[in-house]
């Protein structure tokens, strides 16, 4: 079956949280921590094995498909397009969080009393750091870090001098780099084998060290946060069949996947090699995918901006902050901005939160409140990074690749019996699908 791996990995994610919900009632505490340490080194194996992959992959991708293109023209057309989807998409989703929370009325009646301390560093946010940081000193650095968007600059600089060089005659290097994007997606393969028993580990580890009461305080917040994820999920679908039509649902269905990964592991990363495969078989151009999605995990975290404005909301309530309308407006407009510097950053949701909200007279205690349930949360927001950029893959991809993306004839011709990428039959009402030609 298509979908095998899809169902071990949901098959580890129920197992993970029942395990974890077992250990945390019948192990004693200092058991348990050892139970919790064993698991979490299992789930940093994994994402380190994912770690050690994304480097080659990113810059392999984006230098293959802009050294076998036609032109790179393009690629500051790709660039525009991206930035205006991204900046749209957080704009429309801060407002939809800070609206849901308003609705709901996350925080009331909490009446949390200002004291102590946040229980993490925070320090104000330097635009100025993160803006020179995205070029790399060291191409050596951005590889061995792991930066995306470093790497991103570098692998569209080194492609587009390939692409010269390859008009030239002098092919030696590009037929290289693509012998190294093959190489890199077997590797990928065998990487994610393992994708179950990370999952497992991971949210194990979660269930045994806070089980289900250090939530019970929260209860409201948690799930007013996952009703309003839903419906933001309903949204971007919505949005997703109005540019693509009917193949969106076929894109939801091969981004499950790489969602259920993030969900479980809170980490993009862990996500992102089965999400290039996924929008490289809806048919996408690996040059696209490789060029937008570095740019989408900096630029474009729906679940994350969605969860700094509703968990703002909920502290100005739980502490009854008299705050009118213009100053919550304002401090969401900063949250916004704060976002475009998180990427790489470890909770880095929480940390724009815990750097933004004090200077609007929320304590800083409240982020000690939000980091008891964080884990949790981060699963969500996750997994709503995942796909709010898969969907803004596919809908700049299909505009970009059009001239080098047709309409498959046989499926405008004649109906046929054949698969979908999920298994499933799909007979004769088949929708006709991307195929690139790149």
């Amino acid at each position: 079956m298509k979908n095998k791996s899809t169902m071990w990995i949901l098959a580890a994610l129920v197992f993970g949280i029942l395990s974890g919900l077992l250990f945390h009632w019948l192990l004693p505490v200092d058991t348990r921590g050892s139970v919790v340490a064993v698991l979490d080194t299992v789930t940093h194996m994994f994402l380190n094995l994912i770690k050690m992959i994304i480097a080659p992959l990113i810059f392999a991708t984006l230098v293959s498909g802009i050294a076998g293109a036609a032109k790179s023209a393009g690629v500051g057309k790709l660039f525009g397009r991206s930035m205006i989807w991204f900046l749209s998409a957080s704009i429309l989703v801060g407002a939809f969080g800070f609206i849901t929370a308003h609705l709901l009325n996350v925080g009331d009646g909490l009446n949390l009393m200002p004291g102590g301390d946040a229980g993490m560093e925070t320090k104000p946010l330097d635009y100025q750091a993160f803006v020179t940081h995205i070029i790399p000193t060291s191409v050596f650095a951005a590889l061995t870090e792991n930066n995306p968007l470093q790497i991103l600059v570098f692998g569209a600089l080194f492609g587009i001098a390939l692409l010269n060089l390859r008009k030239k005659g002098r092919s030696s290097i590009a037929d290289a780099i693509d012998e190294l994007m093959g190489v890199m997606l077997k590797v990928t393969g065998y990487v994610m084998k393992a994708a179950p028993m990370g999952v497992f580990a991971g949210i194990a580890a979660a269930f045994t060290s806070k089980g289900v009461d250090a939530f019970a305080t929260y209860a409201s917040f948690i799930g007013g946060f996952y009703v309003s994820l839903s419906a933001l999920w309903a949204i971007m679908i919505a949005v997703a069949v109005a540019f693509l039509g009917r193949a969106a649902f076929r894109l939801v269905r091969i981004v499950r996947e790489p969602m259920v990964i993030a969900f479980a592991t809170s980490s993009s990363e862990a996500a992102l090699p089965k999400l290039i495969e996924g929008l490289t078989k809806f048919g996408i151009e690996k040059r696209t995918t490789g060029f937008v999605l570095p740019l989408g995990y900096s630029f474009n975290v729906d679940g994350s901006m969605m969860y700094m404005t509703f968990a703002s909301v909920f502290l100005i309530n739980a502490y009854g902050i008299d705050m009118d309308l213009g100053q919550q407006i304002a401090m969401t407009a900063m949250l916004l901005l704060s976002s475009k510097g998180m990427a790489g950053v470890p909770r880095g949701s929480l940390v724009v939160v815990a750097a933004v909200v004090p200077a609007f007279g929320i304590p800083a205690a409240g982020i000690g409140v939000l980091l008891v349930i964080d884990q949790l949360l981060d699963m969500g927001r996750t997994a709503t990074n995942i796909l709010g950029n898969a969907i803004a893959t596919a809908v700049i991809g299909r505009n970009h690749d059009k001239s080098t993306s047709v309409l498959e004839p046989a499926a405008l011709e004649a109906p046929h019996a054949g698969t979908s990428d999920d298994g499933q039959d799909t007979g004769s009402s088949r929708e006709p699908e991307l195929v690139s030609m790149h």
